[in-house]
């Protein structure tokens, strides 16, 4: 049966609510306040941030291993079960940040939770996506998947703003129009509470209205881990000879992730550094480039139904290279404004548009499968942007030059993308 219009919305607000995590805690506030407050007086030679990358760099290695076996179980009839369960462990790692003082013995605690939330998103995340098909059909299922993206974007515009106003802006020992105080990083911890708890409102009606997937047939869900492993390998052979082009699209979709996501790691940096804009202006900045990534997949999602998602997904790639070039040679602020919200404007759209191209390709009940080794796949190359974005800047002694090792992550991706066969999709 096909899901309602109140289905596909439940499962995209799903999406809004988890911005609380990626925006707030793991991007734009709390980590900051790891690195800046909580480490600051950190004694030895080794910064806080070292130890936040090392420990969110573990993370991604346990997700590597955990996440293509949770995503085969989640396909014997238990995604809903599964998203409820990671999203609770979510859930509760936000709200445990709360005793994370502003002291460096703090240090420990915000980084153990802040890998562990950062695990149980990412399995979240493979049930949530092999859902995609159960919200869909095969006529609209681009718009869904770019209808959840832009929910993504939207409720991190929102919630950024809420905690901003709410409880961050302002100098003194009390900030934001609610006059929190900052002792003992109060007002911060306070924010890590107020995204545990919209997380969980905005996950409920997921978990109240899409019914869950039916098992697999012959696909028993208790086999433990040796025997998930195993049944995982026999099925990688069977979809390699049977599916080749399902493999290489995971191959390359590794790829030019991993160089959209650096587009967010380095877009601030470069923005004060490189091309002068204010630190105050990078918040605005953020919310600016959130709209247009929505806008971007939303209207992506639309031409995904009538041409497909390679087509999007080239041209997006394509777009974003002309853009990064642009930015290597020009420089100013209204020159990022411009370009840097260019590239905004197609990060959207190859990211939708890649889940999309993956849920056409994966044969029917094998969803969650694939969408764990998507993850797994994206995080075994995840080294490589950063790595290149390192060496280039080193290289020619500028932070410009890292824009290359992006440029290059990109084009390496397309290269591999386009010889992979296009997904069929409804006439």
């Amino acid at each position: 049966m096909p899901a309602t219009r109140s289905q596909i919305v439940a499962w995209g607000v799903w999406d809004w609510g988890s911005a609380a995590f990626n925006a707030v805690i793991l991007t734009f506030v709390f980590s900051v306040y790891l690195t800046d407050s909580v480490g600051k007086d950190l004694p030895g030679s080794i910064s806080a941030n070292s130890w936040l990358g090392w420990s969110l760099g573990v993370a991604g290695l346990i997700i590597a291993l955990l996440a293509p076996v949770i995503g085969q179980q989640s396909d014997g009839g238990r995604r809903r079960r599964s998203v409820a369960v990671w999203t609770a462990l979510v859930v509760a790692s936000m709200v445990g940040l709360f005793a994370v003082r502003n002291s460096y013995g703090y240090l420990w605690l915000g980084l153990l939770l802040l890998s562990l939330g950062s695990i149980f998103f990412e399995l979240a995340s493979v049930s949530y996506n092999a859902m995609l098909r159960q919200v869909s059909t095969p006529d609209t299922i681009g718009r869904v998947s770019g209808f959840g993206w832009s929910m993504g974007y939207f409720g991190g515009i929102v919630l950024l703003l809420v905690v901003y106003l709410g409880l961050i802006a302002g100098d003194g020992p009390a900030r934001g129009l609610l006059g929190v105080s900052t002792e003992g990083g109060l007002n911060i911890r306070v924010v890590a509470l107020l995204a545990a708890a919209w997380f969980a409102l905005f996950a409920l009606p997921l978990l109240l209205t899409v019914p869950e997937a039916p098992a697999r047939p012959g696909r028993e869900a208790h086999l433990g881990v040796v025997g998930s492993y195993r049944r995982l390998f026999t099925d990688l052979r069977d979809l390699y000879r049977t599916s080749p082009h399902t493999v290489y699209f995971l191959g390359a979709s590794a790829l030019f992730r991993d160089g959209l996501a650096a587009i967010f790691t380095f877009g601030a940096v470069l923005a004060v550094r490189v091309y002068g804009i204010d630190p105050g202006e990078v918040l605005l900045f953020g919310v600016a480039a959130n709209v247009v990534s929505a806008a971007g997949a939303l209207t992506a999602g639309r031409v995904d139904d009538r041409v497909g998602p390679k087509t999007v997904i080239v041209g997006a790639l394509l777009g974003m290279m002309t853009c990064g070039v642009i930015l290597l040679f020009l420089s100013g602020p209204t020159v990022f404004w411009i370009f840097g919200l260019g590239l905004c404007l197609f990060v959207g759209p190859a990211q939708s548009c890649s889940r999309t191209y993956l849920a056409r390709l994966t044969p029917p009940g094998q969803e969650g499968q694939m969408f764990g080794l998507y993850a797994t796949t994206g995080r075994a190359v995840s080294f490589l942007a950063p790595t290149l974005f390192g060496l280039f800047t080193f290289l020619f002694h500028a932070d410009r030059a890292g824009i290359v090792g992006i440029l290059v992550v990109l084009g390496l991706g397309l290269l591999a993308l386009w010889p992979v066969r296009p997904p069929v999709t409804a006439a």
